[in-house]
């Protein structure tokens, strides 16, 4: 889903590889209309989806940088308005 620049993943019920999977198809298909991608991986499963987000991306060439919005909810922003 696409909000005014933001899309929204969530990624509930999915391995830290198919998550990854996930996310990387949804960076390489990113727009110059987006600039931010909302992962919803949830907080009452576990943490390894948030752990692998959070350890993983900052370093992606297209990621600026990694922001938690809330519990079980992370953002990649890649451009800052």
């Amino acid at each position: 889903m696409v909000l005014s620049g933001i899309v929204e993943i969530d990624l509930h019920g999915q391995t830290v590889r198919q998550a990854r999977t996930t996310i990387d198809a949804a960076l390489r298909r990113a727009g110059p209309g987006v600039y931010r991608l909302r992962l919803i991986h949830g907080h009452h499963g576990g943490t390894a989806l948030r752990q692998m987000i959070r350890e993983e991306y900052p370093h992606h060439p297209k990621v600026r940088r990694v922001a938690a919005v809330e519990f079980g909810c992370t953002d990649l922003v890649l451009r800052e308005l």
